[in-house]
C-alpha cells in the first residue's frame, strides 16, 4: 500500500495530540465544554469563546466499569460514555468545565442523571418531531436557554456579532468537508473508506478551523494529483458501498476492514460520522438563532419522527455515489436505528433499486470473523 500523505497522520492522531491541545487551553484560560451529538449547536460554544470538543464515547475500554452502574443490555455509546466519565479516562471530560446533553433516547436521558453528579451537565430537550411551528418554538427556545447558561457560566456576553461569525466559519469547515466527501464520488475514488473516516472523525478533535479548512484543501488536492499521477488506493471494479446507521468510531472500523477486505470501497457516510450533519448550512442571511433552529432541528436523525429527512438523503447520495450497495450499522439496543432498519431497507431496496445489508454490533472485536463472512457473502453478490 502506498504511503498516506503526512497529513493524514495530523488528522488519526489529531485525538492524542487534543489531550494536550485542550490542557494548554485550559491553562490559557479558555472554557472547555463537552458534547456528544451533532444536535449541539457548536456555533454558540464558539461565540462564548469556549471551545468545544467531542467526548470519548466509542470504545469498549470502560464498558464493563459502567456495566456496573447501568444496565448490560444497553447500548454500547451510552455506557461508553458513562464509563469514560466514572472512571476518568477521558482527558476531554476531566477538562470540561460543562456537559451537554440531548434527549435524542431515553437511555441517554437517564444517563444524563448519573453524569450530573460527576460534573455539571446541560440537557437541551429535544422535540420529538422537525415538523411544524411548535418543534420549532421548542428547539429555539432550547437554544436560547443553552446561550443563557453559557453566558452565565462563563461570565460572557454572546452577541448577535460573534454568532453570526461563528456560523460563517463552521459553514465554510461544512463546505471542505463536504469537498472531501466528494472524493467518494470519484471513480475509483482517490482514498479509501476508512481514511475518509478518520479524517471525517478528526476533524472534530482540531479547534484551529481555519488551519483545518486549509489541511483539508491541501489534503483533496494531494490525493488527486496523485491519483491523476497513476497511484492507485481503489482498484477499479471496487463495489461502491454507503454507510448508514448509527455512529461510527475506532471500535466500530471493523466493518470498514470487513467491506474494504472484500473488494468493497465505502464511499460515503451518510451517519452522523459523515454527512448527515455537514450536507446542510446554516443559513447566514437569516436571523442567526432562527437559522441555527432551523438548521440542527432537520438533523435525519432516528429519534425524530417520521424521519423523512434521513430517507430523503440516503437517496440522494446513492445517485451521487453511484452506490452499488448500502450497509446499515446498528449498535445493539439502539431501538430507534433498529426499527428504523425496516423503512430505511424498503425505501432502499424497492425504490432505489439497491441491495441492502443491516450489521447489528457492539464495540467488542468477538464478531469481527462473522461480520466478515456476512460482508464478503454481500459483496460477492453484488
Amino acid at each position: 500500500m502506498n504511503d498516506l500523505p503526512k497529513i493524514f497522520d495530523s488528522f488519526s492522531d489529531s485525538r492524542k495530540k487534543g489531550f494536550i491541545t485542550i490542557k494548554n487551553l485550559k491553562d490559557e484560560g479558555r472554557k472547555v465544554v463537552g458534547t456528544f451529538c451533532t444536535f449541539t449547536p457548536w456555533e454558540i460554544i464558539n461565540a462564548s469563546g469556549a471551545v468545544s470538543v467531542s467526548l470519548c464515547a466509542k470504545s469498549d475500554e470502560t464498558i464493563e466499569d459502567a456495566e456496573k452502574y447501568l444496565p448490560r443490555n444497553l447500548c454500547p455509546l451510552i455506557k461508553s460514555s458513562y464509563g469514560f466519565a466514572v472512571t476518568d479516562k477521558c482527558p476531554y471530560f476531566y477538562f470540561s468545565d460543562l456537559i451537554v446533553g440531548e434527549t435524542t433516547c431515553d437511555g441517554k436521558k437517564k444517563m444524563y442523571e448519573y453524569l450530573s453528579e460527576i460534573k455539571n451537565v446541560h440537557v437541551m430537550q429535544l422535540p420529538q418531531t422537525s415538523k411544524g411551528e411548535n418543534s420549532f418554538k421548542l428547539w429555539k427556545d432550547e437554544i436560547l436557554k443553552f446561550k443563557s447558561v453559557l453566558e452565565r457560566e462563563f461570565n460572557v456576553s454572546i452577541t448577535e456579532q460573534k454568532i453570526r461569525e461563528s456560523i460563517k466559519i463552521r459553514n465554510e469547515e461544512r463546505k471542505a468537508l463536504m469537498k472531501l466527501s466528494a472524493l467518494g464520488k470519484m471513480d475509483p475514488p482517490p482514498i479509501t473508506g476508512l481514511e475518509m473516516l478518520r479524517v471525517l472523525s478528526g476533524a472534530s478533535f482540531k479547534w484551529d478551523k481555519k488551519t483545518e479548512i486549509e489541511e483539508i484543501y491541501n489534503l483533496i488536492d494531494d490525493v488527486v494529483k496523485k491519483q491523476e499521477g497513476g497511484e492507485k488506493k481503489v482498484p477499479q471494479n471496487a463495489k461502491r458501498i454507503l454507510i448508514t446507521g448509527c455512529p461510527l468510531g475506532e471500535a466500530t472500523e471493523k466493518i470498514i476492514n470487513a467491506i474494504e477486505g472484500n473488494g468493497g470501497v465505502v464511499v460515503c457516510y451518510e451517519n452522523c460520522t459523515g454527512i448527515k450533519e455537514i450536507s446542510k448550512l446554516v443559513d447566514e442571511e437569516k436571523e442567526p438563532i432562527d437559522a441555527l433552529t432551523e438548521k440542527y432541528l432537520n438533523i435525519g436523525c432516528s429519534c425524530m419522527t417520521p424521519n423523512d429527512n434521513r430517507t430523503n438523503l440516503i437517496c440522494q447520495l446513492i445517485e451521487e455515489y453511484k452506490v452499488d450497495g448500502v450497509v446499515d450499522v446498528i449498535l445493539q439496543a439502539c431501538h430507534t436505528y433498529s426499527v428504523e432498519s425496516y423503512g430505511v431497507k424498503k425505501v432502499v431496496t424497492e425504490e432505489e433499486g439497491i441491495p441492502y445489508i443491516s450489521i447489528e454490533t457492539d464495540y467488542s472485536q468477538t464478531d469481527i470473523g462473522q461480520i466478515k463472512t456476512r460482508m464478503a457473502a454481500f459483496i460477492e453478490m453484488l
